[in-house]
């Protein structure tokens, strides 16, 4: 069992420990469900205010925040300190030594130094594997696969043909890298491309053949990303899908075919993000928002969350509602829609009158 003291820990996260209690930390938790032997963290008012039942004899608080007779580690940024302690408490999944002998390795994939191969997993033709990653039970990489150095893929993991991965890359179950696209084509014009020409649908053929248009290109995704459970990302059709350096991807994430994410970028929760779409350096796509294709969203900015996103937006925007629009404009649009309400009410209040009015004025003309 990991143990530390709290000078130790202090340290650690860069706190500032205001009276050191004689207390051996094994465990880190919020204050009502600490014991003696667990640092509480109280990061937030409700949970600084808990500490007053807590069993803890320590806790993790906000800078300025000082308690009476109580160990407390202050620190200026309680997250990222939060961060620190859960990486020091975490034990990452068990992995094996080597290659499991339930594992199928192609004779011509390469298998670099201190790699772990679970049972299942699949290594076709070409496929290389860089130095100490591991890779869990049940995973596929595909043909000319490249997976770069110190990767950890959980179980599940299925990467298509030559897709490329960087290194220190996180994978969870069940992500996809790699399917073809969704992209088609009706030998003559259908009801979507007259929509988009005339803003109407016209007389179409009632039976048409619809041809899938094959992918071609890949997926490459740069270093230091982390992907959550059963996300996918389609190959492009005769370009590569790329997504950048330390970006972060959550669960359930959709996207497209030709699609561009830059470096640095958090994409939330059933997020879905349609082909040829180009997504700066820097930007936040909050939990269900959607974006239509062949879309631009400028650098650092924020588009929240159920955002149904139409059109392209310039760096540092901040996007809101559906149809998206600038956050500015969808305050002033909530604005209207309230001062609307307002005035119905009033005309309710003298409709009587008007109507009072009319019946006068009609039965004088």
């Amino acid at each position: 069992m990991k143990s530390f003291t709290l000078e130790q820990i202090a340290k650690i996260t860069d706190g500032m420990l205001t009276k050191s209690a004689e207390v051996s930390i094994t465990n880190i938790a919020p204050p009502k469900l600490a014991d003696e032997h667990t640092l509480a963290l109280a990061l937030g008012e409700e949970e600084i205010e808990n500490l007053a039942h807590t069993k803890a004899k320590a806790a993790l608080v906000p800078l300025g925040v000082n308690i009476d007779g109580f160990s407390t580690i202050e620190v200026e940024r309680p997250r990222l300190a939060m961060m620190k302690l859960i990486t020091l408490f975490y034990e990452a999944p068990a992995t094996n030594e080597g290659i499991h002998p339930t594992a199928v390795i192609h004779p011509e994939a390469k298998v670099g130094l201190n790699v772990s191969i679970g049972p299942n997993v699949v290594l076709a033709k070409g496929a290389v594997v860089g130095d100490n990653t591991k890779i869990l039970a049940n995973c596929y990489i595909g043909n000319n696969a490249i997976i770069g150095e110190d990767c950890f893929f959980h179980p599940g993991v299925n990467i298509g043909d030559r897709v490329k991965v960087g290194n220190k890359c996180i994978f969870h179950h069940g992500v996809s890298l790699g399917a073809d696209g969704f992209s088609f084509v009706t030998e003559n014009p259908d009801n979507i491309e007259q929509a988009r020409k005339d803003g109407e649908i016209k007389d179409t053929p009632k039976e048409h053949v619809i041809f899938k248009i094959n992918s071609i290109g890949s997926v490459v995704i740069g270093n230091n990303v982390e992907i959550g459970a059963n996300t996918t990302i389609d190959r492009g059709t005769i370009e590569n899908t790329t997504v950048g350096d330390n970006t972060k991807i959550d669960d359930l994430v959709m996207i497209g075919h030709n699609c561009k994410i830059g470096s640095g970028c958090m994409i939330v929760s059933q997020v879905g993000i349609a082909g040829s779409c180009e997504i700066g350096d820097r930007v936040v796509l909050a939990g269900q928002a959607g974006l239509a294709d062949h879309i631009k969203i400028g650098e650092d900015s924020i588009i929240a969350a159920k955002a149904g996103v139409t059109k392209s937006f310039p760096p540092k925007s901040i996007v809101v509602g559906a149809p998206a629009v600038p956050r500015k404009e969808f305050i002033k649009q909530l604005k209207i829609m309230k001062d609307a309400g307002e005035l119905i009410k009033k005309f309710k209040q003298y409709e009587p009158l008007l109507s009072a009015f009319e019946s006068e004025h009609n039965t004088e003309a």
